[in-house]
């Protein structure tokens, strides 16, 4: 008896698995959807394209808000780092013999949203200043992510003019992160204690 329960069972699961594996292959493909490298590298270029756009329009912004003299200077200063790194995504998209084209990026949105956020949950001061530096490493760190990961990819994809662009602009984000630290680090967050 035990035996012919554990064939019904051992069917049973069979079944499961084969509906399964029908229920996936039933699944159709988004239209838009990456089919190789290239094809996520380009999706990956549109969507950072869109967010370096974005982040032009916000930094004035926390530029306005910030009071630390040298939170103000970076932030002025990445501006016009920024403005650049949308020339050379731009670049990167006449290199493939593409129109360059944002596609919204979530992630930008959400840490830039959340930047806006504390900008309006904080007094002016040292508070607010310590509250832009961390949304605005957020933005930095997610740049890195992506930078590094596109630059990969150019690499791979033989995209030497893409790949040259990217690593500059890595570079920028590094050394970005690295001034937002210091002046952290230089009694901003002990004064916003």
């Amino acid at each position: 008896m035990a035996t012919t329960t554990q064939k019904k069972t051992s069917t049973t699961a069979g079944s499961k698995t084969t509906a399964n594996k029908a229920t996936a292959k039933k699944t159709p493909a988004k239209k838009d959807a990456a089919k190789d490298l290239s094809d996520l590298f380009e999706d990956s270029l549109k969507d950072i394209y869109w967010a370096e756009k974005a982040l032009v329009k916000a930094l004035p912004k926390m530029h306005k808000n910030a009071t630390h003299p040298e939170l103000k200077t970076a932030i002025e200063n990445h501006l016009q780092e920024t403005e650049n790194q949308v020339k050379r995504l731009e670049m990167c998209f006449e290199a493939l013999g593409k129109k360059a084209q944002a596609k919204k990026c979530d992630a930008m949105d959400g840490i830039l949203k959340e930047g806006e956020s504390i900008i309006e949950e904080t007094e002016p001061g040292a508070v607010r200043d310590a509250g832009i530096i961390a949304a605005s490493q957020k933005v930095e760190h997610y740049e890195i992510t992506t930078y590094g990961t596109l630059a990969a990819f150019a690499k791979v994809l033989g995209e030497e003019e893409c790949l040259k662009n990217l690593l500059e602009t890595l570079k920028e984000e590094k050394a970005c992160d690295e001034t937002l630290t210091s002046i952290a680090d230089t009694n901003l967050n002990s004064k916003a204690e």
